[in-house]
């Protein structure tokens, strides 16, 4: 009884075994902080009732009340079900016959904001330094805002032209290509950065964050020049998951607000954003004359319908037709 009653004391509580899975199966921080948002908001809903108490009901009526109470998108409210669904199968290893039921909603199909290429070139041209340099990369090799972030030196090719993207979107690695007109700029850059990383060493930092437990296998390369990052952060900051402190890569958040201010001084009135540079890429490719399979493995799009809603941009007017009032 005694055993019985220490075992149920040092079981973790049920976010912790949440947070504690998420990360033995690597997922991000954000799909992390995501999905204990979600399962919280879920419990919170139901009056705190334990999940393992609860079913299809329940779930279908926390959905219902995302999409009519609180207006949230599709994505959003699958989202919510992703969260949920983890946390009876990976967490509660329970495996019930509604789970595979229960219903996603549609997601609406949209066609993507594009700038043209003179309004690329007016928004780039309110960067100077470091952030000319990421924006510009972000459009020129089509690079999620999160890619460009996390990219570390030892993934930068200049003698092939090339950026290896790793862990991305579906934790796949990919290639894309590195401008020619960043060459130079890059390298400049890469060596204001490597003044900086010397100068954290000898202030005692200059340990980058490595995934999948590579610093104890690696025990240096924490410290290496190539595992830096391409883009680091202006400050030292304390990690979230072990309390490290040491410089990370650019806040990606703080973007968001750049490149807005700079489409309003360039006077581009379009509802964009960062990931616009990425679609405008594509397209632009798509408008050169390049094959839809080559941009699908330059996005890293897992299917190449994902890539296709960028010929819909192409089209001129509805479905490329010609108004009468053209002829008059």
């Amino acid at each position: 009884m005694e055993n019985t009653v220490s075992t149920v004391a040092n079981k973790p509580r049920l976010l912790e075994q949440v947070r504690l899975s998420l990360r033995v199966q690597h997922y991000s921080l954000r799909t992390e902080d995501a999905y204990l948002y979600w399962i919280r908001y879920f419990i919170r809903y139901h009056k705190k009732r334990h999940p393992q108490e609860m079913s299809k009901p329940e779930v279908e009526a926390f959905l219902t009340f995302l999409a009519v109470d609180r207006k949230v998108s599709p994505s959003t409210q699958n989202q919510a079900l992703s969260a949920i669904l983890y946390l009876y199968k990976k967490v509660l290893k329970v495996e019930l016959p509604w789970l595979n039921d229960v219903v996603r909603a549609k997601r609406k199909k949209y066609i993507p904001v594009v700038f043209t290429r003179n309004e690329v070139k007016q928004i780039l041209a309110q960067f100077e330094g470091t952030y000319w340099l990421l924006f510009s990369l972000i459009y020129g090799a089509g690079l999620r805002t999160s890619e460009c972030a996390r990219l570390r030196i030892k993934d930068v090719d200049f003698h092939y032209k090339q950026l290896l993207i790793r862990d991305s979107k579906g934790n796949k690695d990919r290639v894309t290509v590195l401008p020619e007109p960043l060459i130079e700029p890059l390298r400049n850059h890469l060596i204001r950065v490597k003044d900086l990383h010397n100068q954290d060493l000898k202030n005692g930092y200059g340990m980058v964050y490595l995934p999948y437990a590579l610093n104890r296998k690696y025990p240096n390369a924490e410290k290496e020049w190539y595992w830096q990052y391409v883009f680091p952060s202006n400050n030292i900051s304390s990690d979230p998951r072990s309390g490290i402190r040491r410089r990370h890569h650019i806040y990606e958040k703080s973007l968001s607000r750049v490149i807005k201010k700079a489409m309003r001084k360039a006077q581009v009135y379009k509802p964009g954003s960062v990931h616009t540079l990425r679609h405008s890429f594509a397209t632009h490719l798509l408008e050169d004359g390049y094959d839809i399979r080559t941009v699908q493995e330059l996005l890293g799009h897992k299917d190449v319908k994902t890539t296709q809603i960028y010929t819909h941009v192409l089209q001129k007017g509805g479905a490329a037709v010609r108004s009468p009032l053209e002829r008059i």
